[in-house]
């Protein structure tokens, strides 16, 4: 099904509005605008259509409970979020967050991303995989399914690993602890990019699966302009792995990012992760103003 935002946006009801302007500002990441008319039209209905998948797969495990004569479970609820670099999904994923920990039927929602599961910068040089990080062969794919596992097995206690995106590396010894939630957020460029020839993939454990799509022209100017601020920004500390690009020119900053957009980032979106969108169960397409303008709800 083809909506217009208008359409989508009616499909909030009455679905409370509980976050402010002081909220966004803290959850938006660089370059991504977002304000309380696309909460609103766009997130609220997402949040309610969520609360009532997940209500409807809990009655549905509490069905299979029943039949099989066990004590009813409830397994965290999985909610996958993919799209390109620099299409926004961050702060998506965090506001999104926000709004499904608002209802009381799941207060508990755990977002993880998987930059924590990029194999080591070590790892990738000894390989030669540094020019095609964010790749599929750049992940360490049976970590991520043990991770995903365990947590829809409900285990009292998973740990994520954590990446920092100021040395651009794995974070030795620091990991993210998921204890149980109600709901996972599991966002990334690869999150429903299937295994040639494996038996488990990730989007097995998945309930729910988002992607966020914009026109390339448009995903290119955007990454541009974010690079351009970490210039000013996290560049500037000794300790960032970009920061002997602290001090390009502006002319020159801009052609350093489109190249590493057309080379890398580019290549990488229309060999691995735009193919992956007809997986999606929703795809919410962005206009050059970074709001959403169309979303696309599978029917089945």
């Amino acid at each position: 099904m083809v909506l217009t935002r208008r359409e989508w946006a009616a499909l909030r009801a009455n679905t409370p509005l509980t976050l402010g302007e002081a909220d966004l500002a803290r959850l938006k990441g660089l370059n991504e605008p977002i304000g309380l008319a696309e909460v609103e039209e766009i997130l609220l209905p997402l949040s309610r259509l969520l609360n009532l998948h997940i209500a409807a797969a809990r009655n549905l495990g509490r069905v299979k409970d029943a039949f099989l004569g066990r004590p009813t479970g409830r397994p965290p609820y999985i909610v996958a979020l993919a799209g390109s670099v620099a299409v926004g999904k961050s702060t998506f994923a965090r506001v999104l967050r926000a709004l499904l920990a608002h209802w009381p039927d799941h207060p508990r929602v755990e977002l993880v991303t998987t930059d924590g599961f990029l194999h080591p910068t070590r790892v990738l040089a000894e390989r030669g995989l540094l020019p095609r990080k964010g790749f599929p062969e750049s992940y360490d794919l049976r970590r991520m399914i043990r991770f995903l596992r365990d947590v829809k097995a409900g285990a009292a206690d998973v740990r994520a690993p954590v990446y920092s995106h100021l040395t651009y590396d794995i974070v030795p010894d620091a990991f993210q602890s998921v204890g149980q939630p109600d709901v996972l957020i599991f966002e990334g460029l690869n999150v429903l990019q299937p295994a040639d020839g494996a038996a488990v993939v990730a989007s097995d454990f998945f309930d729910f699966s988002i992607y966020l799509d914009a026109d390339e022209g448009d995903l290119e100017d955007w990454f541009v302009a974010r690079r351009l601020i970490l210039q000013r920004t996290a560049f500037q500390q000794p300790s960032s792995h970009f920061h002997h690009q602290k001090d390009l020119p502006p002319d020159e900053a801009r052609k350093v990012a489109r190249d590493i957009w057309r080379t890398i980032n580019l290549r990488n979106l229309r060999e691995n992760i735009l193919p992956t969108r007809q997986r999606a169960d929703l795809v919410l397409r962005k206009r050059s103003d970074h709001a959403v303008g169309e979303v696309w709800l599978r029917r089945t």
